[in-house]
Order: C-alpha cells, then structure tokens, then sequence
C-alpha cells in the first residue's frame, strides 16, 4: 500500500494519472481533473470537471472544486467549502468553512472566504480582505476589506482598505468604502446604479 503524508501522519494515498500530486484514498479527483506534482487532494474532498489544482495547493476536508476552477500558488480550499464554474483561488487566499465560491468569481491575495459566505458573479475578493458569516459578494463588486454578518456587497461597489461592512449593512451600486469606514447595523449604501 501507497501512503503519504498530508500533515496529520501517512494515509493510504495515490498520485494522481493526470499531474501527479498526491490524492488520499479517501479523496475522489475525476480522470480529467488536474492535480499538479506539488498539490494535494486529501480527506474526503472531491475534484471533478476540468478543475485544476497545482503548484503547492490543497484542498481538504470535505471540499469540492468543479467545473473549471483553478485553485493555485499556496491556496487552500477546505472544510465544507464549495468552489465551481470558471473560478480562481491563488496566491495564499483560503476558502473554508460552508463558503460557497463560483460562476467567474476571484479570490487571491491572503483572502479569506469561510463561514457560510458566497462569493459568485464576476466579484473579486482579494489582498487581506476577509469575508464570513452569511455575507454575500456578487456582481462586479471588488472587496479588499472586511465584510461579515448578513453583509452583501453587490453591483459594482468596491470595499477597501480597513474598510467594514458588517451586520445586514448592504453596499451597493457603484458606491465605494474605503479606508477605516465601517458600514454596519442596518445601514445601505449606494452609488449610481
């Protein structure tokens, strides 16, 4: 028996027919997923479609990336986390929890997206951003901040800097938050739509 260690002691795992990296036993990555000489598939996660994991990425838990995501670099994507469609995970940007990442949707940077979060559309999540709880991020929104609680930053508004949204605080349009604002309770905030 194959065994590898994926940072908890050897398991049973095998390397990958289509990249090489290794993939525990307990895990699944479909014949035309990719997984990368580095990167690692361990736990019960599952790879499926045309998604790529490489360089020294990991995805873990009970995680799924399908569809044709590329989860990169030092990215990890754990837990119960979902990311599919045509999404990006790099740089040193994690995705855990119950976050639900897809459609064109980018997190990079040293992101995090956990909690039950949703980030979909054409939204980006990048640099030190953190977004978590029930928080949604959609649209062509652009988030470098914090958005936490029942959030949901939409349209094309942009978070950034120190900037906070949280609680049911809702940013959207193309209004922009930026530096140490923080947006919270019931609060909107919107630019011209």
């Amino acid at each position: 028996m194959t065994t590898f260690d994926f940072g908890n002691g050897l398991v049973p795992a095998h390397q990958h027919s289509n990249g090489g990296g290794w993939v525990a036993d307990t895990a699944t990555v479909s014949e035309t997923a990719y997984v990368g000489p580095n990167a690692v598939v361990s736990g019960n996660a599952r790879v499926s479609g045309c998604a790529v994991v490489y360089d020294n990425a990991e995805v873990s838990g009970n995680a799924v990336v399908s569809g044709y995501a590329v989860v990169s670099d030092n990215a990890l994507v754990s837990g119960y986390a979902v990311v599919t469609g045509d999404v990006g995970v790099f740089d040193n940007a994690r995705v855990y929890g119950n976050a639900w990442v897809s459609g064109n949707a980018m997190v990079s940077g040293d992101a995090v997206v956990s909690g039950n979060a949703k980030v979909y559309d054409n939204a980006e999540v990048s640099d030190n951003a953190w977004v978590t709880d029930n928080a949604w991020v959609t649209d062509n929104a652009w988030v470098s901040g914090v958005v936490s609680g029942d959030a949901k930053v939409s349209g094309d508004a942009v978070v950034s800097g120190n900037a906070k949204v949280i609680d049911n605080a809702m940013v959207s349009g193309n209004a922009r938050v930026y530096d140490n604002v923080m947006v919270s309770g019931n609060a909107v905030v919107t630019g011209n739509e």
